[in-house]
């Protein structure tokens, strides 16, 4: 076990967590939401401290980023637990287990063999994934210290439920913020994840942008009947123009069935092009159409001058235009992050 870090002590011996935006008051040996940290006699403790249940050497455009680094590895890492309960998550196994798990279904990888790893497989950064990294927030945090001095890149792929003082905390070791905005309404997020406070996540991902100069990229998983509205998807859309920029990636994703949402049809195509045009209509620049491999908004074109940037296909990808963080044809600002740049 592993003293929290953001955490304050209560009378009577509960505490109250800090690290994300449930702010759980925890009574004596009892955890909170995400089940990874636990109140032990008045101390807050992560439970889950460099216990990896997931990890692989991942093409960083599978998370997904496709202006942060394009054709490089990310060593991907991910624990158990989460504090969200989504109905469609396709990672239930790990981010519904409970603590019990740690011990028999986890190795133990410490930030300094992160770092190893990283290097014996040719990754050029790490990314927090599979389940939120945001309740492996001490492990993350050592981790991303550590790899900022080995010269390595880090990535959040997040829910972005973090407090201000999580992200504030880790910011200044953090490049990406790879961020899920699942829908735009107070319903859909009750009803998807149990979110009652969900509008604090767009506070949460702007102060990423703009106070840590993070590279953000967006997320919206379009499920049929729940968030696939032209409303919400205009309203997302609107959301990421006027707040994170127009040059900010868009990925609107196909749906699966899993979990407790089998009984849903996997999202039409003919949806993920219209939430594809909401977002182009509304002036974002770049819109990719995820889990559709081979769709013509895989690739980066200058919105410029409409040459070939970066060819992707599925998880290979090529680099045919870039200077930097721009159009190499016509020099048209594109919001890559990038070996050398300071901005994505």
């Amino acid at each position: 076990m592993h003293e929290a870090l953001l955490y304050e002590k209560l009378p009577d011996s509960r505490v109250r967590c800090h690290t994300c935006q449930w702010r759980c008051r925890i009574g004596p040996d009892k955890f909170g939401v995400c089940g990874m940290y636990q109140n032990k006699s008045g101390v807050l403790y992560s439970l889950n401290y460099a216990k990896v249940s997931s990890v692989a050497a991942d093409p960083i455009e599978k998370k997904p980023l496709f202006h942060f680094f394009p054709g490089t590895l990310a060593l991907s890492l991910g624990t158990l637990g989460c504090n969200f309960h989504c109905k469609h998550c396709q990672n239930w196994e790990i981010s519904t287990a409970s603590s019990d798990a740690l011990w028999h279904g986890c190795r133990d990888i410490s930030p300094q063999e992160e770092i190893a790893l990283a290097n014996q497989y040719h990754c050029q950064g790490i990314a927090w994934t599979y389940n939120e990294p945001t309740i492996w927030f001490e492990y993350t945090l050592d981790s991303a210290r550590l790899a900022k001095e080995n010269n390595l890149y880090t990535v959040y792929v997040t829910n972005g439920y973090a407090t201000p003082e999580a992200l504030d905390t880790i910011g200044p070791y953090l490049d990406a913020w790879r961020v899920d905005i699942k829908g735009f309404s107070d319903d859909f997020y009750r009803s998807l994840a149990k979110i009652p406070h969900w509008r604090e996540i767009l506070e949460v991902t702007k102060r990423a942008k703009n106070k840590w100069q993070m590279h953000v990229e967006v997320v919206t998983n379009i499920i049929p009947t729940m968030n696939d509205d032209d409303q919400q998807l205009e309203d997302i859309a609107n959301w990421i123009r006027d707040e994170l920029g127009e040059l900010t990636p868009w990925h609107v994703t196909r749906f699966h069935p899993h979990h407790h949402m089998a009984h849903l049809p996997p999202t039409p195509l003919d949806t993920i092009e219209r939430a594809y045009e909401i977002g182009r209509k509304a002036g974002l620049k770049f819109v990719y159409a995820g889990n559709v491999p081979g769709h013509q908004s895989e690739s980066t074109s200058c919105y410029a001058c409409g040459r070939l940037n970066v060819q992707r296909f599925g998880y290979q990808t090529s680099v045919k235009g870039l200077n930097g963080t721009k159009c190499q044809f016509c020099g048209a600002e594109l919001n890559f992050r990038a070996p050398g740049s300071k901005e994505g």
